[in-house]
């Protein structure tokens, strides 16, 4: 290590750099493994430059290094864009009583899988379960990482190694390029597709039922549509078929929704309710965008299938 005066002639050393009154200051606010590194890499770029520095030159350029790094990456903007729910900019805000009760429940330890009255360990779903019940009408409710693991676990639960019927007009891709097709393979489960791209007819779904039929999947299409000489299966007619041949009828609901909006005089979004009133067995849908909660998969329906998706070794990985 060179051991030059500070004129700018040479580059100190290492350990010079470090024994500095000013470097010790650095050292007890952010750490001496953090400035060694740094240090080291500012003396790296003058050698590459060809450039004489001080001690107090390399200094500068490390402070400046550590605070770049420490700056938190999550920072405060405007959302301009135009999209008012925008995924890259954090979806929705939580309301301030959910970001004062995610706080609190941070600062000690709580219930999280604790049941308080049996003296055992509880379900971390229970916390949400009731009120998801309550608001949808279904029999049961899990809650997972996001909408796409929600769908993944209930197409591994209940079809792995068998069909999954889907309209080849719902064949969709979300954001983060995640596409159904690549969802369904994933889960082990093999993609049947039914119909055209623009028209799927009821008949088409019952020529493609057979042996090795798992379910019948109903994505709905909240980023986009097709318009024109068109035909879908409403989810009434599907469950019925699906029933008919001892199949579940599981819906993505995509964003999802547990209010009608039309009383604000928004387009319509199909409810969760709406979506199980209409026979559908299983509902999955987002946690987080539309709800204005955190970043989360759901999904409701029956109580075995609920049973069936949280006996799932995914399911700890879909968390």
């Amino acid at each position: 290590m060179s051991t030059a005066t500070d004129d700018r002639s040479a580059l100190p050393g290492v350990d010079r750099v470090l024994r500095s009154p000013r470097a010790a200051l650095l050292v007890e606010q952010y750490g001496r493994s953090l400035l060694l590194d740094a240090v080291r890499n500012a003396l790296a770029e003058c050698r590459r430059e060809g450039a004489a520095a001080t001690i107090d030159d390399v200094l500068t350029a490390s402070e400046a290094t550590l605070v770049r790094l420490m700056r938190p990456s999550q920072r405060r903007v405007f959302n301009l864009s135009g999209t008012v729910l925008h995924t890259n900019l954090g979806r929705a805000p939580l309301p301030e009583e959910a970001v004062a009760a995610a706080a609190e429940a941070m600062r000690s330890p709580s219930t999280l899988e604790y049941d308080i009255e049996s003296g055992r360990r509880g379900e971390r779903d229970d916390h949400v379960a009731h009120w998801l019940t309550r608001l949808t009408g279904a029999e049961a409710a899990l809650v997972v990482n996001n909408n796409a693991a929600a769908l993944l676990l209930a197409l591994n639960a209940l079809a792995a190694g068998r069909e999954a019927l889907v309209s080849r007009g719902e064949l969709i891709e979300i954001g983060g390029s995640f596409r159904l097709p690549d969802i369904m393979q994933r889960a082990g489960t093999r993609l049947r597709e039914v119909g055209t791209t623009n028209r799927t007819h009821l008949r088409d779904f019952a020529d493609a039922i057979g042996p090795e039929s798992g379910l019948i999947l109903k994505v709905h299409t909240s980023n986009y549509e097709i318009q024109g000489f068109t035909s879908a299966v409403p989810a009434a007619r599907l469950a019925e078929l699906a029933h008919q041949h001892d199949l579940p009828l599981v819906e993505d609901l995509g964003s999802g929704t547990l209010v009608d909006l039309d009383r604000w005089g928004l387009p319509h979004e199909p409810t969760v309710a709406e979506a199980l009133k209409a026979g559908a067995d299983l509902v999955t849908f987002s946690g987080d965008k539309l709800l204005g909660g955190p970043q989360a998969g759901l999904v409701v329906g029956r109580a075995d299938l609920i049973a069936a998706l949280a006996k799932n070794p995914l399911l700890p990985v879909s968390r």
